[in-house]
This record gives C-alpha cells, sequence and structure tokens, in this order.
C-alpha cells in the first residue's frame, strides 16, 4: 500500500481518542479464490481532537491516483482550523468556512499542478501539428505514453466527507459519494441511522436538476448514469481536465458553465446530546461493495448493523472499524465467489471507514470473541438478535428504504411469529432479566419441605 511520504503541519495534530479507524486495499478477484491489489491504495483520513470543544474528521476517496485526496487531506484541516473558525460564533459562519475551505482547497490544488501543466505543453509541442492520435503513436510512442501518464494524473480526483464538531454542535460538509452517518437513539428507545450527507452522482435529481440548468440533456445523463452504475460524481476535488476542459468531454460538452463543481453541501448544525450514539464517515466503496453484494436498498442500516454487533464483540474501536471493514470485504468476496459468471471482471476498491463514538459501550469480554460466542450469548428463540452492550432496546421494524437526510430505525424480528423484539443489556453485557421464577423457587422449597427432594439439592 501506498502512502504519501510528504511531510504535513497535521502530522503534528493530536488525534482524537474516542475514533477508530478500518481499512481494505483494493481487491481483484482470482477464479482460484486469490486476491490481489489492483492499484496502490487511493483513500486517506484524518481524525484530530484540537481542544476539548473542536473536533475534525475527514475521509477522502482518491480517484486515478492518490495525488488530490493525498493534497486535500494535509490541505483541509489548515483551511479550518488555523484561525478561520476560532472566533465564529454565529451558525452560519461556521458552515461558511467549512464551504470557504472546500472551494480553497480545489483552488490550491489546481496552482500545484502548473509544472504538470507546463510538462503537458512542452510534449505536446514536440508533436507535429495535425497529427492524428494513432499515427502519433505509431511514430511517437515514447512521447504518447508520457502524455497520457501526465494527462492521467491530471484527472486525477477525490470525493470527500468533512465533519466538524465545535461548541457542542455538528457539522457534517461532502462533495462526491463518501457518506456521513448519524446513529442516535429516540424517545422510543429505537436506535436510528441518518444520513448526513448528500451522494453527487447521476442518479441524485437535484444534482441532475443543476445540471440540466448548465445546459445538459438530463435524458442523455440517465443514459450515461444506467451505463455507469451512477459511479461518476457530479462533484469533486480536483480532475483539471473535467474542470478545466470539460468542453472536450461529449457528455459535458453542450455545458454554458463548468458542470463539475467543488462546493460542498453542508448538513447541520447538529447539537450532540445523550441520543447521538455515533458517528460514521466512510468511503463509497464500503456501502456501494455491500449494496452491490447484497442488493440491499437499505445499505445504510445494514452497515448500522454490523457495527452494533461489532460494538458488542470488540473491546477496541480500531477492531469495531475494522471489524466492520473485514465483514463487509467478504461478504462481497463471497458473492463474487458464489457466482462463476463475473470471474474475468470482479473486484472492490478500497475500503475506508471512520467512526467517532459517542456513547456506544465497548465489549467487557477479555480477549478475543467470536461471533459464534456473541451469537450464543444473546441467541432468542433461534435468531441471532443485536446486542449493543449498551442499556437500551433495538426494536425492529422493516420499513421502507432510507433516503437521503432521512432517518431509518434498525430491525429486528424472531423467525417465528415476527413479533417485535427488545433486548435490554446492561452495562456488563448480561440480558437484564425478563422471566419471573418465584415459583419456581417455592415448588422448589415446598418439595423440600415435604421430603420429596433432599434438602441439599441446588437448582
Amino acid at each position: 500500500m501506498e502512502v504519501s511520504e510528504t511531510n504535513s503541519w497535521t502530522d503534528d495534530l493530536p488525534v482524537c481518542p474516542d475514533t477508530g479507524l478500518g481499512f481494505s486495499t483494493n481487491q481483484v478477484y482470482k477464479e482460484d479464490g486469490c486476491r490481489r491489489e489492483g492499484h496502490n491504495f487511493e483513500d486517506r483520513s484524518f481524525h484530530f481532537k484540537i481542544d476539548e470543544g473542536t473536533y475534525l474528521y475527514g475521509v477522502f476517496n482518491g480517484i486515478n491516483g492518490a495525488g488530490a485526496a493525498d493534497f486535500a487531506a494535509q490541505r483541509m484541516p489548515a483551511e479550518i482550523l488555523l484561525g478561520q473558525i476560532n472566533d465564529k460564533t454565529s451558525l452560519e459562519e461556521v458552515k461558511e468556512v467549512l464551504r470557504e475551505a472546500f472551494l480553497a482547497v480545489d483552488r490550491s490544488y489546481f496552482e500545484s499542478l502548473d509544472d504538470l501543466l507546463a510538462e503537458r505543453a512542452n510534449l505536446l509541442c514536440e508533436l507535429p501539428e495535425g497529427v492524428k492520435s494513432y499515427e502519433a503513436y505509431q511514430q511517437y510512442p515514447s512521447i504518447v505514453n508520457q502524455l497520457r501518464e501526465v494527462n492521467a494524473r491530471l484527472s486525477a480526483s477525490s470525493s470527500a466527507a468533512i465533519a466538524l464538531i465545535f461548541k457542542g454542535n455538528l457539522y457534517v460538509a461532502n462533495v462526491g459519494d463518501c457518506r456521513g452517518l448519524l446513529c442516535k437513539i429516540d424517545t422510543d428507545g429505537v436506535l436510528r441511522v441518518v444520513q448526513l450527507s448528500v451522494d453527487h452522482n447521476l442518479s441524485n435529481e437535484d444534482e441532475l436538476l443543476r445540471l440540466s440548468r448548465t445546459g445538459l440533456n438530463v435524458d442523455k445523463l440517465r443514459q450515461v448514469s444506467a451505463g455507469l452504475n451512477n459511479h461518476l460524481t457530479t462533484r469533486c476535488l480536483g480532475n483539471y481536465t473535467v474542470k478545466g476542459g470539460y468542453k472536450d468531454f461529449d457528455l459535458f460538452s453542450d455545458a454554458l458553465v463548468e458542470p463539475v463543481i467543488a462546493e460542498a453541501e453542508i448538513t447541520g448544525p447538529i447539537p450532540l446530546d445523550e441520543s447521538c450514539q455515533c458517528l460514521v464517515l466512510m468511503t463509497p466503496a464500503l456501502h456501494g461493495s455491500l449494496e452491490e453484494a447484497t442488493n440491499s436498498e437499505q445499505v445504510n442500516k445494514e452497515i448500522a448493523t454490523i457495527i452494533v454487533e461489532q460494538f458488542a464483540m470488540q473491546n477496541t474501536l480500531t477492531g469495531v472499524a475494522q471489524g466492520v471493514i473485514d465483514r463487509v470485504a467478504r461478504i462481497h468476496h463471497d458473492h463474487y465467489m458464489q457466482d462463476p459468471k463475473h470471474y474475468p471482471c470482479c473486484h472492490r476498491e478500497d475500503l475506508t471507514l471512520l467512526l467517532r463514538n459517542f456513547h456506544f459501550k465497548l465489549s467487557t469480554t477479555s480477549g478475543s470473541s467470536t461471533l459464534r460466542s456473541y451469537y450464543n450469548t444473546f441467541n432468542l428463540d433461534g435468531d441471532s438478535s443485536q446486542s449493543t452492550g449498551t442499556s437500551f432496546p433495538i426494536e425492529t421494524d422493516i420499513g421502507s428504504p432510507a433516503e437521503t437526510l432521512t432517518e431509518t430505525s434498525l430491525t429486528a424480528s424472531t423467525k417465528d411469529d415476527q413479533k417485535q423484539s427488545k433486548i435490554v443489556i446492561d452495562g456488563e453485557g448480561r440480558v437484564k432479566p425478563y422471566v419471573d421464577f418465584t415459583c419456581f423457587y417455592q415448588a422448589v422449597r415446598k418439595a423440600k419441605d415435604d421430603g420429596i427432594i433432599p434438602l441439599d439439592a441446588t437448582y
């Protein structure tokens, strides 16, 4: 896995101790079950605690290389934390700092490409004017290969999701399809999952409307969306070849202004209170891989369910985050191994999950716990019911698919009667008593008094 060797001022920032980070490099699946990396690891992340009231978290999904993601992960904290936010008093001022930070990072990244642009210009000058692409490759293969490499680096981009905790409020800002989720308990004691980010792709009707206002054909965009499985992001950091040269792309050539932008959508402020259990930031391959493998219409809920399971099994936050990553990676791999027709092209991208815990309790079990022992401990009528290691019930209800910025409750039901079940776990991870054995003990005492059973018998 390739990581940046560039020293950054962020290297000295204190890491948030209430955070867990899990990741897995991209994988290409082979017919014999073996796997290999298709490219270097391109995701980036950070999780900082600035003071008791200020925390900053971020995940970045690099595309066509890690250049843009690496730059953004180092520059974004500077744009937010170096004096910009300290004196902000109004909620709108804080949101404006986040909004400007994304735009500033995008501008600064393009400024860092000046040498690369100059190299491309020099290479183009070495090719005869008017030469066709095929002829150029036949006559000047070295120059053409260098041009391809330069253009690939210029096309590097990144989706990003940033979470800021400031003065007791949570803000989430994102471009692209990195996702932010908040797990919280509602007034009925139900654990709910709230998506705080917006997926900027061609399946987003609001984005299609924005693009149509630039002069693009929405029907054409929808056709492209179906062919690309919505993997084309309409907002990102970087990607000079599209933002600076969108007229050269058939899909965007009719636009009157730049169609792909770096303006973030911001959710918040959200007051952080006792109902908030954990915050999750993830790169798109995590929810995308699970959705692809399971065909789930409630992938946010599925991920939250796995997180809840991992809290009951792990005794570190890093263990929880990595446990979720490993579970999704295994589900995706097994799905493709079971279907031979996918062998020639099956793969998945880099996975990253950043978990900021608020009130979930970790497992108190010493040593490593297994999923088998976990299920044996909390088995109910043959069904594997979720245990959170906390003192609230998880209530189930098979509801409608979660929409962006809406809530979805985690659900669980028995196999026999599909009735709702509530499980209450105390601070030691034990199930609270739910059967009164008073009559049993009275009967045992009477049997002993009547001489039916020995006085020293134990039950």
